[in-house]
């Protein structure tokens, strides 16, 4: 006999899911810093929870990777090596180029409409500085494809190092001095368009690698 969860632990259950989305968001699109540390009370006071649901969330981010738990139970987003910083280049230069690949074959006219116009809006962005939305919008480019793969464990994957990364990439994009939309989009959109295998996957190996290697040399 099944046994239905209780008003309370139901009402946990969901303040924790919106606290460990909101935190996720935050740390995948570079809201917050490296190394920049919070602490429980803070995070349940800024949400309205309670301890539990603030930890439980915590909890998940620190097992993706995308926080950092000391011995002394300090929580902070991480400092990203420049070897960890290859390693996570290394996975995206793997894992991207065959989700673009498996999608190749269902990028319709309308994907490749929508990519462009996501394009379109990180050229904007980039004029204004605004390094949050330029890293939203850069994602959401990727997604867009990536969604039509149709390979969900393999777009999971990708989107933990997504999350690992983003405190990095919010600190590279000053690094980078943009002035325009990234010049692999350009062949990437180029390749779905031609039907291009190889060349996508070269295209999006360079684009997912290119700035991530600049910030490890």
């Amino acid at each position: 006999m099944l046994i239905n969860p209780r008003p309370a632990e139901q009402t946990a259950a969901v303040a924790h899911e919106r606290v460990y989305r909101a935190l996720r968001s935050r740390i995948m699109h570079g809201e917050i810093l490296p190394g920049r540390a919070m602490t429980l009370r803070g995070i349940g006071q800024e949400f309205q929870v309670s301890m539990t649901p603030a930890r439980e969330a915590v909890r998940r981010l620190v097992s993706e990777g995308a926080l950092f738990l000391s011995a002394s139970g300090r929580v902070s987003t991480p400092e990203l090596s420049n070897e960890r910083i290859e390693e996570l280049a290394a996975l995206r230069a793997l894992l991207e180029p065959e989700l673009a690949a498996r999608a190749l074959p269902r990028a319709h006219m309308a994907l490749i409409e929508r990519m462009e116009s996501t394009n379109s809006a990180i050229a904007g962005v980039i004029h204004t500085g605004d390094a949050i939305a330029y890293i939203r919008h850069n994602l959401e480019f990727h997604r867009t494809l990536y969604l039509r793969a149709q390979a969900p464990a393999m777009l999971a994957l990708a989107e933990t190092v997504w999350l690992q990364l983003g405190p990095t990439m919010r600190a590279l994009y000053g690094r980078l001095n943009r002035t325009d939309a990234p010049q692999h989009h350009r062949s990437i959109l180029a390749a779905l368009k031609a039907g291009d295998e190889p060349g996508l996957r070269l295209a999006v190996r360079a684009d997912v690698t290119h700035g991530l290697r600049l910030l490890a040399a």
